[in-house]
Formats: C-alpha cells, sequence, structure tokens
C-alpha cells in the first residue's frame, strides 16, 4: 500500500477508524476483529481509536481495548502498526458528549489509554476536542508533559482550527505531528487547517471522511460527480473519495471507520487509485 509520512514514522497512506465498532449499531466482537484482522491484511499500519468510542457508561475505553485484543490475535507481524488514541472528550453514556481539557485529567486518561492498549508508550496521542472552561495552552501542556515523560511516542490534536496548530506547535516545541480533523465533501470547513498542515508538514488525518457513519454508502448519490468518476474507473464512490482527499495535499492520511472486512478492504484500494488533474479539479469544484 502507498505510504504516507507521520512524523517520525511511516504508514500506510489510508488508516483505519475505529469507532463504528463501539457504539451504537456496533458488530459483535468477532466481525470487529475481522475487520481490523482485513485492514492489517491488506497492510494498514494506522489504527485510529478513543477512549471515548464506547456506548454505555461503564466501558470507557471498549475500543481501545477492542483493537489490542485483535492486535495480539492476529497471526502477523504488528510491529510496524501505529495506534493513535485521543483523550478529553467523553461519553457519559446517555448520547451526549462532553469536554474534560484539565490537565491533570488528560495525564491520568493518557496513562489508563496505555494501560488499556497494553503499551508502556502510546504511540500517538491526541487532544481530542477543545474544552471551552480551559485555557487551550494548559491542556496542550499536559501533551507536553505527556511527551517528556515518555509516556507518549508522538503528540497531536484534534477538531482544531489554524490559531491552535500554531499555538499547539508553539508549545510543544515544533513537535506537532498530526492534526485530525472532520472533513469530507459534504464537510469542507476544515480545508484552510488542511492547506495549513501541508504548509508545515505536518500530518492532517481526516475524519468521518465518507461522511459520517450513517452517510458513508450515500456519497455517490449525495455527489453526482464522484459517482461519475466512480463508474469511469469502474470503482467505488467511497474509493473515489478517499483517492481525491489523498490527491489534496501529501500530508492527508484518511481514516475512514468501519465494521465490516468488505468495506475497510473496499476503501483500502482508494491508495492504489491515481484520478486526473481533471477529475480531481472537478471533484474539488463540488459545491458544498
Amino acid at each position: 500500500m502507498q505510504q504516507r509520512t507521520l512524523g517520525p514514522r511511516t504508514v500506510s497512506a489510508i488508516g483505519l477508524g475505529g469507532m463504528p465498532m463501539s457504539i451504537e449499531g456496533r458488530p459483535d466482537e468477532a466481525r470487529s476483529v475481522a475487520t481490523i484482522h482485513a485492514a492489517l491484511d491488506a497492510g494498514v499500519t494506522l489504527i485510529d481509536t478513543a477512549d471515548a468510542y464506547h456506548l454505555l457508561a461503564g466501558e470507557v475505553g471498549h475500543n481501545e481495548e477492542l483493537i489490542a485484543a485483535a492486535l495480539r490475535s492476529y497471526g502477523g507481524d504488528t510491529s510496524d502498526v501505529l495506534v493513535a488514541t485521543k483523550g478529553g472528550h467523553l461519553r457519559p453514556g446517555d448520547g451526549t458528549w462532553t469536554q474534560d481539557g484539565r490537565p491533570e485529567y488528560l495525564k491520568e486518561a493518557a496513562k489508563a489509554s496505555a494501560k488499556r492498549l497494553g503499551v508502556e508508550a502510546i504511540g500517538l496521542y491526541q487532544f481530542h476536542r477543545p474544552d471551552p472552561r480551559v485555557p487551550y495552552a494548559d491542556s496542550v501542556g499536559a501533551i507536553r508533559d505527556l511527551l517528556d515523560e515518555g509516556v507518549i511516542e508522538l503528540a497531536g490534536i484534534s477538531n482544531a482550527n489554524v490559531e491552535q496548530i500554531d499555538l499547539a506547535n508553539e508549545i510543544l516545541g515544533g513537535r506537532l505531528v498530526s492534526v485530525q480533523n472532520q472533513f469530507s465533501p459534504a464537510f469542507r470547513s476544515s480545508q484552510g487547517e488542511l492547506e495549513h498542515c501541508a504548509a508545515l508538514g505536518i500530518a492532517f488525518l481526516p475524519w468521518s471522511p465518507l461522511g459520517g457513519i450513517s452517510r458513508a454508502g450515500e456519497v455517490g448519490g449525495r455527489h453526482s460527480v464522484f459517482q461519475d468518476v466512480a463508474d469511469a474507473h469502474g470503482v467505488s464512490p467511497q474509493q473515489v473519495t478517499l483517492a481525491w482527499e489523498l490527491a489534496l495535499a501529501p500530508v492527508v492520511i484518511p481514516i475512514p471507520g468501519s465494521s465490516r472486512p468488505a468495506t475497510i478492504q473496499d476503501s483500502l484500494r482508494a491508495a492504489e487509485l491515481t484520478l486526473t488533474d481533471d477529475e480531481i479539479a472537478a471533484l474539488s469544484a463540488l459545491a458544498h
């Protein structure tokens, strides 16, 4: 599979988002493990998760533990797999989401994530979402401390604007390696952040790159030009969507969520799909 750079690491150009395996409508564990194994078989070396990817209040870290178990049971070599997790966004279990960006909380959350993942140091830890009650610099300062203390190997942020990207990179002493923001054909408000990351050489990880769990299957229907390009290549519109995102900048690493082996296998084939300049322009010009 095509490779891309994430800080000092080289990872697959498309990663696997684990969220759909742990929230509403999640499959049984056997199918989730089969999905993760299928991704690994296809060459995925980046898996994204978070301690908040769970359904019920008493199962914080469900997705982290699921991914750790799948890696342990995989028959092949997983030494080059980078597991990226996040902290600072909470799901109380009543369908709502809250934030906690207090430094003391983030430090304890990171250590708990490391324990669930079964690692001495988390490969990539990302501040999940800004907490309006806590100065952003204080939250990112906790990520810096975790990096300096060796609790995490790489540091990233999520749901950040350009100003927060620059502030985080300054606080981290130029060691910010990734920004994970929502980005898809239907959601392009992070275009500026994507371009800013490209200029800085920071990896940009679009979450919900196909439009979200409930809309991923509708890409071609909602955006006819994506279906037209897909028909021309004899592939799915989901593949075209991911290939288009990869073509926007060499720092882009989409992380489509999946809970079925067939869907992640289809998505991963986008890394080998080459679009023409005219196709990229037509897809990028789509009104949104």
